[in-house]
């Protein structure tokens, strides 16, 4: 394997100084994560300053670390030959990606959403990383941070990228999407999300529509024919130059039509028309909400040139990503029961998402469900629980 970045490519990037020659195959910015050979970027945040860290990183087996300087503390324990100084590291970050998406030639996805965006990603990535040489956003590192190092971490051979983008503020999302610079910009929902942020839903919509600003010329929009701020994103997406808008959802005008499903044992059945023609196949996630995304993912694989048959065939191999919809068997002296795991985040649309879902599914006995907050809705927040 050729390494992901040489010191002298760093440096480059970065208007960096360098001493010494090394080569680094990974990005990190939390010491306790540091794996070896990686480049450790000390970035300062609110409540810690990576620079306190960055010897730390070196000893756990970084190869070097991004710094703007050397504690006192540090100057004694530190190899100078194993450090790259820029001016602010989290512009050197950005740099780095910048350089990263400009030295590749692989075809590049952004997803965004108000949900799913995460699941979506990850079944993109799974999808197309049995096709080709795949670089995604792990987890959800979606954020002014976390997308630059999903980009700085691609390798320059990939041949397809796939990136999650997240917001919850207006203005936030351009500027990662001019970083990403997506071949294709998936937009999985529009719903009244982080509403104390905005005034109306079609607020959010606009915001969303931002990851049109990094867009490629003739790129391609992939957009929910549901929501009823399709019109707003379409044009949006073809005033940022997409050459071709292509919609999913159960809707007569959504090219990726979701004509029917049902819960199995294993997940969901998918019955659609794309463009015209009849396709089924399993996925191996329950709920018409991920049989709706899994038209995005058929769509998004296609717009990056990959083979969508095999797409939908491959459907079958996913799993529910921790805290969304996890299924357990929990067996006791008294008897068993099933816990499904809905942990990770709650909005009133994936509320409803879940009742539905657990309407579909067969079942004896009681259902109990438990229920937390959820944040971020604003003045409607007290109708929005009791709803």
């Amino acid at each position: 394997m050729t390494a992901l970045w040489t010191s002298k490519e760093i440096a480059k990037a970065c208007q960096g100084t360098i001493s010494g020659n090394w080569d680094v195959d990974g990005i990190c910015i939390d010491s306790r994560t540091v794996a070896s050979g990686d480049l450790f970027i000390a970035l300062k945040g609110p409540k810690y300053d990576g620079h306190d860290f960055f010897v730390e990183a070196i000893e756990s087996g970084a190869s070097a670390a991004m710094v703007t300087h050397i504690p006192k503390s540090a100057e004694q324990s530190v190899n100078n030959e194993q450090l790259v100084i820029v001016e602010d590291t989290f512009k050197g970050l950005a740099t780095l990606a910048n350089a990263g998406r400009n030295r590749t030639e692989a075809q590049v996805c952004a997803v965004t959403g108000s949900v799913g965006k995460t699941t979506t990603k990850e079944a993109i990535a799974l999808t197309l990383g049995r096709q080709g040489f795949l670089h995604s956003t792990v987890g959800n590192l979606n954020n002014h941070v976390g997308a630059p190092l999903s980009v700085a971490r691609m390798p320059k051979n990939a041949e397809f990228g796939i990136f999650e983008l997240g917001m919850s503020h207006a203005g936030e999302l351009a500027p990662l999407s001019r970083i990403v610079r997506p071949h294709v910009a998936v937009i999985t929902a529009v719903e009244a999300v982080h509403m104390e942020f905005f005034e109306s839903v079609a607020d959010i919509a606009n915001a969303k529509a931002e990851i049109f600003a990094g867009l490629q010329y003739n790129g391609t929009a992939i957009l929910p024919a549901d929501s009823p701020h399709y019109e707003r994103l379409t044009e949006a997406a073809q005033a940022s130059g997409a050459r071709t808008v292509v919609s999913f959802g159960s809707h007569k005008r959504a090219s990726y039509r979701l004509t029917e499903w049902s819960i199995t044992e294993t997940g969901t059945h998918v019955s659609a028309d794309i463009d015209g023609r009849h396709i089924a196949y399993e996925i191996g996630l329950r709920g018409e909400h991920m049989a709706l995304n899994s038209l995005a993912v058929l769509a998004a694989a296609k717009a990056l040139g990959g083979n969508t048959d095999k797409a939908a065939d491959d459907l079958s191999h996913m799993t529910p990503l921790k805290g969304r919809g996890c299924v357990n068997q929990v067996n006791l002296h008294t008897g068993s029961f099933l816990l499904i795991d809905e942990s990770y985040n709650a909005s009133p649309i994936s509320v409803i998402a879940l009742v539905k879902t657990l309407s579909a599914t067969p079942r004896t006995g009681r259902l109990i469900l438990a229920l937390g907050d959820m944040l971020e809705l604003g003045q409607n927040a007290k109708t929005l629980h009791a709803d």
